[in-house]
């Protein structure tokens, strides 16, 4: 259970709030999912948060990382502004993308004061912007759950805790009511999945701020679904809807926003725009896919644009018939890009010294032949490279999720749990899990004298990296590898995963083994042969 983290909704507590609804996202995402039955019955609405918050938390540790070399900490403004900016960049779905402008509404108000008065302010002026995003709002969406929430908020007392409290309760009234006041979740007995999102994340803001967690409450009549369907309701949601999703990212004027609302609501439903100050995240339902984005060229510059086809005929995107998938993995070494390819994996060399252009993944795109695509760059310097390709991609046509691994191991380890018959979504969701849970460590050899974290190092002596810093400098490759090794499982571990390069010594590997075998029982070792690559040696502890 986290500590109390004071009164002020202070650049701690945003961090903490961000990693437990994180958490809790991905604890409920499969309930959530199955009881998504509004607008549309695809089955994702639980991923498309986990998805969208994924995003803000990613940008607000970014804020951290770019303090931390100073030694500072960021202020509150700039921390609330970074997850309003992540949500909206990351934005997935309709229920992702209101929530994105939820966050945005709040921030506005937090960036002044992130007292209590300041979040029951922002909680109403989040709900606001949220109905001004919706071309026709409904009730008895996660629009009326966050509607009640302010409101609940601004009749609480001034303290930060109980502001967050009364959100939370209110939320999750207003959720208990959701089926009476739309009929497709009567029908399909269950509340409003994007309602259920959002209350969740309230309830991980208050967990951040007073170090409980609410406790979970006893299903509802409504929270179970129809055994039926499994969520789904006996009748179409919307028979004879829109056939296509479409998202982007646009750069245009307001102007030109207020135009693009007017031509996209002609051509479809569920149009939700969000954003300001120049960047808007576009979603609409429509069967014209092409003039959707069409429309966004006229306006601006569209882009990460990500067209779904619903299924035909049906509520439920499972009934789709099956989407060709592929992984494109950027390798280090020739052993390793059999070993992806055994996998399944298209890969890209990246020898030393000549790291893949953008266009070079591209053509890996292109060689998959696939309509759904996981991209691993799996180094950290690739990542603009990757989402430069991700996003040629995506303009023809091609859905790509960049995983952001950042070294092969971690690579490995989201390859290990890719599961191509499952929805797309949850398969990027569990790979980059995976990659998130690997901690990666290198060996290699200075070739100059240089200044590192761990101090100076002369010419050849060899460097231990952990998650790209360099914490040890030895003499000997075993021993420097026995010391990296036991500080990376010194936080705990169940599989240490070794790739040798060619030039290796030969006993290395059988020596690791044993010193793992020795010291940790309960963990396994797997070893792997990278052929020609820089790095005498990779690991990974998972």
């Amino acid at each position: 259970m986290p500590e109390k983290l004071g009164r002020d909704l202070d650049p701690a507590a945003v961090r903490a709030w961000c990693t437990l609804a994180l958490d809790a996202l991905g604890r409920e995402r499969e309930e959530i999912d199955a009881i998504n039955v509004y607008p549309v019955a695809d089955g994702d609405t639980g991923t498309n948060l986990y998805l969208t918050v994924e995003a803000a938390r990613q940008a607000v540790e970014a804020v951290f990382t770019a303090h931390d070399a100073d030694g500072t900490l960021p202020d509150s403004a700039d921390t609330v502004r970074a997850l309003a900016h992540g949500a909206l960049i990351g934005a997935r779905g309709n229920s992702g993308t209101i929530l994105a402008q939820l966050l945005r509404g709040m921030a506005g108000v937090l960036a002044r004061g992130c007292d209590g008065p300041h979040l029951a302010e922002a909680l109403g002026a989040a709900s606001a912007a949220a109905r001004q995003a919706v071309a026709h709002p409904v009730e008895g969406t996660i629009l009326s759950v966050a509607s009640a929430a302010a409101e609940a908020a601004a009749a609480a007392g001034p303290a930060l805790p109980a502001v967050a409290r009364a959100a939370y309760e209110g939320a999750r009234a207003a959720l208990e009511e959701t089926p009476g006041q739309l009929d497709v979740l009567a029908r399909a007995g269950v509340v409003d999945a994007g309602g259920r999102g959002l209350v969740t994340v309230l309830g991980a803001l208050v967990e951040a701020l007073s170090g409980e967690a609410p406790p979970r409450r006893p299903r509802t009549r409504w929270t179970a679904p129809a055994p039926h369907a499994a969520g789904a309701p006996e009748e179409p949601c919307a028979p004879g809807g829109p056939a296509y999703e479409v998202i982007y990212l646009l750069e245009a004027d307001d102007e030109a926003v207020a135009r693009l609302r007017a031509r996209l609501d002609g051509l479809g439903d569920s149009l939700v725009v969000v954003g300001g100050d120049g960047l808007w995240n576009v979603h609409v339902h429509v069967d014209d896919a092409g003039a959707a984005v069409e429309a966004g060229v006229e306006a601006g510059r569209p882009y990460r644009i990500r067209v779904t086809h619903f299924a035909a005929g049906t509520a439920k995107a499972e009934a789709a018939e099956p989407t060709q998938r592929a992984v494109v993995a950027v390798v280090p070494g020739e052993g390793l890009a059999e070993l992806c390819a055994e996998a399944g994996a298209t890969t890209v060399l990246a020898l030393p010294g000549r790291p893949p252009a953008s266009g070079d993944l591209l053509d890996a795109i292109r060689r998959a032949h696939a309509r759904e695509v996981v991209l691993l760059p799996n180094s950290t310097e690739l990542r603009h490279t990757a989402a430069a390709a991700a996003e040629q991609a995506r303009a023809e046509g091609v859905r790509v999720a960049l995983v952001p691994t950042r070294a092969a191991v971690q690579g490995i380890a989201a390859l290990a749990v890719h599961e191509p018959g499952r929805r797309f979504d949850e398969d990027v969701v569990a790979m980059t899990a995976a990659a998130g849970a690997t901690r990666y460590g290198e060996l290699t050899v200075a070739e100059h004298r240089s200044f590192t974290s761990a101090g100076v190092c002369q010419a050849g002596d060899v460097l231990g990296l952990i998650d790209g810093d360099v914490a040890v400098i030895g003499h000997d490759l075993a021993e420097t590898a026995r010391t990296v090794l036991d500080r990376m499982l010194s936080g705990g571990g169940e599989l240490v995963t070794l790739v040798l390069a060619a030039d290796a010594p030969p006993a290395l590997a059988d020596h690791l083994e044993r010193h793992v075998r020795g010291r940790y029982l309960a963990v396994d070792t797997c070893v792997h042969h990278g052929g020609r690559q820089q790095a005498p040696l990779l690991i990974g502890v998972e």
